[in-house]
């Protein structure tokens, strides 16, 4: 059988760069077509080319919304935009549906308290179907600085990241604690974890992604790879797809990647944020991330195997 190879990328782009080919910022969402083979999974090898393997069927390859800049206007447009793909409404912590989406913006309300990191971590198990793991001590939600506990700033003992970090959505940001890597796992919402779940699409907004685009010589400390990716698994354990998160010049800036299938089948998500754990300054040598907003597709029951 044929298999379809296709990825639709709708991309908005802001660089700022003096140098290379984007030399001023792009005023419009490009919509491309980009043939691509499917490939083995695993490597991390992949150069900053979205990956998606073959799993045996006539496999339909997502919808891609990727945007990166100085500001959340440069990428305000584009998550609206994914938004729409997701189709149906934000069910908030209402459920189950059968259609729609969740989103988590970590901010209680806009309160400004620095949590304890915690895996896994449960807070929306219940309410909107999602559990969030890591290979370190915990996750945490914090503001760049300041509330009772100091916020990041705080929490790892760095000034730097009360200034080098900006919101998507005020206050507070999402990072793992003595790890770079936090992975999703879905649930039917009100079944408290008992009922595991897919979803068709996952996105998150990330702050001072510098690489791929801020790899190269001088301070950068020559060619780096890549820095944040994410990773999609089916109701199997194989990956499904795979996508370097884009990058964006300068301190605080803004980047969003997100996916959509046509169906549900998403079970798990693996973030990789940055290139090292957050603790080091954000230099030459370690390019720090911190995540932001989670959007994605309302969980549907995974169906029993026969």
């Amino acid at each position: 059988m044929k298999k379809r190879t296709n990825i639709q990328v709708v991309s908005r782009r802001q660089q700022q760069r003096p140098v290379m080919k984007f030399l001023k910022p792009m005023p419009f969402v490009v919509v491309l077509g980009i043939g691509l083979t499917l490939m083995g999974c695993g490597d991390g090898s992949d150069d900053g080319m979205a990956r998606a393997q073959n799993t045996g069927t006539d496999f339909v390859a997502p919808t891609v919304f990727q945007a990166a800049g100085p500001d959340i206007a440069s990428i305000q447009n584009t998550i609206e935009q994914y938004r729409i793909a997701l189709k149906g409404n934000n069910n908030g912590n209402d459920g189950p549906h059968s259609d729609g989406r969740r989103e988590i913006n970590w901010d209680g309300g806009g309160v400004d308290t620095t949590t304890a990191p915690v895996t896994p971590f449960n807070t929306f198990l219940n309410t909107r179907g999602a559990q969030f793991t890591t290979t370190g001590t915990g996750l945490s939600q914090a503001p760049p600085s300041g509330g009772p506990q100091g916020g990041l700033a705080t929490l790892f003992n760095n000034p730097t990241y009360g200034t080098i970090f900006s919101t998507f959505s005020p206050k507070r940001l999402f990072t793992p604690v003595d790890s770079n890597v936090t992975e999703a796992h879905f649930f039917v919402p009100g079944s408290n974890g008992t009922v595991a779940a897919k979803v068709s699409g996952f996105g998150a907004v990330f702050t001072d992604v510098d690489l791929p685009d801020g790899s190269g010589p001088g301070n950068k400390n020559g060619n780096r790879q890549s820095s944040t990716r994410i990773e999609c698994f089916g109701t199997g354990g194989e990956l499904i797809f795979s996508s370097l998160v884009p990058a964006s010049p300068g301190d605080g800036s803004l980047s969003f990647l997100g996916i959509v299938f046509t169906d549900a089948r998403i079970a798990r998500v693996r973030i990789t944020s940055g290139d090292a754990s957050p603790g080091p300054n954000d230099d030459g040598t370690h390019d720090i991330v911190m995540m932001d907003d989670f959007l994605y597709g309302e969980p549907q029951p995974v169906q029993p195997t026969p």
